[in-house]
């Protein structure tokens, strides 16, 4: 499908695009050494290997793409993965089988302690080398010292002058902290400051700074309330990507975030009245039917719980577009509750299968 130049010329301008718009000259920097660098090592490994290098160099392209573009550091392949998917999928000039490859080579790339397909090797094995050559004292993470050996002498590169990266850890006491109490103190504090649903407000930018797409501000118009949960969780210490892997939606809305709840590596949810379930400060409360004729409509977190009322934070009250502390019915269109073990670590072993 078309030809080497014109395709990864396609992904430059993007990523040359991204890069133009961040607001620190160093962080461009650091982002074109990167993201080129990475891609022109991981194109020679592909040479190498007998494989494809322009799926490789777009991949490398590719690989830190959200990082760069939101500053967030969470998941950076997950989530690279989640933000040039729509991208390349409407770019119109990668098979959708090309777009898989892609895709799962920019997703995996956190697991090299685990082996996955050649082109997903290949990234992780791009990544590691680049950083060794950009590392002056030329010290490697114990977790890459096999991997970088075993490619070095593939590439019969002398590997005498690799070093193990010592990491010291303090004695600190190991304390779980309680994150729910600290989701219901962040949600109140900020539900209270009448956040306004409009691009003008800082304080709404930085609950869709998540979702780097170009329209969110209009795909999240009057409908944030779930934005609103997600970035508090985040806030929290509760950290998901932002989309649960081969999940239907992102977790911009309520039907992702009770769709994850629902996961068997969750167990999270409580149907309203189920057992002997009572909502405490710190519970995400699902509503169904409240604001719509649709299934769980809105969402919101329980603040504290009286014997007929909860007091909840949302984000988006009523859909009118800020966010408010106020009262509602424990018999009112309440679907159930989210209560999130405080331990709870986001953790994906399956095979990542993203909609194409």
């Amino acid at each position: 499908m078309g030809n080497l130049k014109s395709r990864v010329e396609s992904i430059r301008i993007l990523v040359n695009e991204m890069i133009s718009s961040m607001d620190s000259t160093l962080k461009k920097q650091e982002a074109s050494v990167r993201l080129y660098g990475v891609s022109s090592i991981a194109s020679i490994i592909a040479m190498k290997r007998g494989i494809e290098p322009e799926i490789a160099a777009v991949a490398g392209l590719l690989h830190y793409f959200y990082h760069y573009k939101t500053g967030i550091i969470h998941y950076p392949g997950i989530n690279s993965a989640e933000a040039v998917r729509p991208i390349i999928r409407d770019l119109g000039i990668f098979s959708k089988e090309e777009q898989l490859v892609i895709l799962r080579a920019i997703f995996y790339q956190d697991q090299r302690e685990q082996t996955h397909s050649l082109y997903d090797e290949l990234i992780k094995d791009a990544i590691v080398l680049h950083k060794f050559l950009q590392n002056m004292d030329q010290t490697v993470p114990h977790l890459d010292i096999k991997r970088l050996l075993n490619l070095l002498d593939e590439f019969s590169i002398e590997a005498a002058c690799v070093k193990e990266e010592i990491i010291t850890h303090g004695n600190f006491p190991n304390v779980i902290k309680d994150k729910r109490q600290l989701l219901a103190d962040i949600s109140e504090n900020l539900a209270k400051q009448k956040i306004m649903g409009i691009p003008g407000d800082k304080r709404y930018r930085e609950i869709c700074q998540y979702w780097p797409d170009p329209d969110i501000y209009k795909v999240l118009k009057n409908n944030w309330g779930a934005a609103f949960v997600y970035h508090c969780c985040m806030s929290s210490g509760f950290l998901f990507p932002i989309r649960y892997p081969n999940g239907n939606h992102r977790l911009a809305g309520v039907g992702a975030i009770l769709e994850w709840a629902k996961l068997p590596e969750t167990g999270f949810f409580y149907y309203d009245g189920q057992g002997d379930f009572v909502p405490e400060r710190g519970d995400i409360v699902v509503y169904e039917g409240l604001l719509s004729d649709n299934p769980h409509d809105h969402i919101g977190i329980v603040i504290s719980c009286e014997e007929h009322e909860i007091l909840v934070a949302e984000g988006n009250k009523d859909n009118e577009n800020y966010s408010s502390i106020f009262r509602r019915n424990r018999k009112h269109c309440i679907l159930g509750y989210i209560r999130i073990d405080n331990e709870y670590q986001f953790n994906f072993n399956a095979i990542y299968n993203p909609t194409l």
